[in-house]
């Protein structure tokens, strides 16, 4: 649909993950597997931290909303994708599209925040245990959770406020399987550059702070880490940042990857395919480490399963 302005604009074609008709099932096969994995394991472990008192500790709690936001912005994405398998032609309205591109933002922000403040926990657990009750009192962990997704409103409505500015123009054909960023500004016809130079500090805001805030929490932790004598204490030390460092490493490395380099080094066709690291694959492995990883989780599961067993 040809359109001067965003304003005319009322409906996009989304083209989905690919064209080839013989992909296309087992492709939903396969992300409806993802997807409903990634449900029963986040809703799972919310679950299973809201029943067993002992996980009413405050990194269970982060915890907690890492696994709400977790589904929470899955939710969001898969259906449409998966419609996008099965239909020959994937529309959605501009309000849907804008919508839908609003709360990805604001998952993806919240969870890029709840993933510092995770990391400042740790680094407080190890480098001041004695104050640890203290400094992560429920008060201060309301407080940082406020934080978190007041980050998260910032980054939907300074993206939302970027997209606004934008005028669509010739097809309105959105190169990708969900409302993006980057493949709708392939669709605008007024300042490119400037718009991707907003994108840019958006995202480096989003991204850049807290791998800032997570980068200098684990020196503190490596610091103190080395100043611990015997060799079982290190172990149980790094034991308790495993879980985490994995699930950081995972969730911000494909997220700079993305948009955090030229967009001349990946065609948009591989990022989209590439996207699915952080929007599928992420959302689904975050609660299956921490459960296997986390050894009050897996006891508090081992429980609940007895619990039920016997009754």
């Amino acid at each position: 649909m040809a359109a001067e302005n965003s304003s005319s604009v009322t409906e996009f074609i989304l083209a989905g993950l690919t064209d080839q008709p013989g992909l296309q099932i087992p492709l939903f096969l396969l992300f409806l597997g993802f997807y409903a994995v990634t449900v029963v394991g986040n809703l799972g472990l919310i679950t299973l931290i809201g029943l067993n008192s002992h996980l009413h500790i405050p990194m269970c709690f982060f915890l907690f909303n890492l696994s709400l936001v977790d589904f929470s912005y899955s939710t969001t994405l898969a259906p449409k994708m998966l419609m996008s398998f099965v239909s020959k032609k994937n529309i959605i309205s501009y309000a849907g599209c804008m919508t839908r591109f609003f709360f990805f933002c604001f998952f993806v922000f919240s969870e890029s925040y709840i993933l510092s403040v995770m990391a400042y926990d740790r680094c407080v657990a190890i480098c001041n245990p004695l104050l640890y009750m203290v400094t992560m009192s429920p008060q201060m962990c309301l407080l940082h959770l406020l934080g978190v997704y007041g980050m998260g409103v910032f980054g939907a409505v300074a993206h939302m406020g970027n997209i606004m500015f934008m005028s669509f123009c010739g097809d309105n054909l959105v190169n990708h399987y969900m409302c993006d960023i980057l493949p709708l500004l392939e669709l605008s016809c007024n300042g490119f550059y400037i718009n991707l130079l907003v994108v840019f500090i958006i995202v480096t805001i989003g991204i850049g702070v807290p791998i800032v805030t997570i980068f200098i929490s684990y020196g503190f932790i490596l610091s103190s880490i080395l100043h611990i004598s015997s060799t079982k204490g290190r172990s149980k030390a790094f034991n308790t940042c495993g879980s985490h460092i994995i699930v950081v490493s995972l969730f911000f490395g494909a997220g700079a990857f993305m948009y955090l380099k030229p967009p001349s080094i990946l065609p948009l066709d591989q990022e989209k395919v590439s996207s699915i690291f952080y929007t599928a694959v992420v959302p689904m492995f975050n609660p299956l480490i921490y459960s296997l990883r986390n050894k009050d989780v897996t006891v508090a599961l081992r429980r609940t399963f007895c619990r039920k067993l016997v009754s």
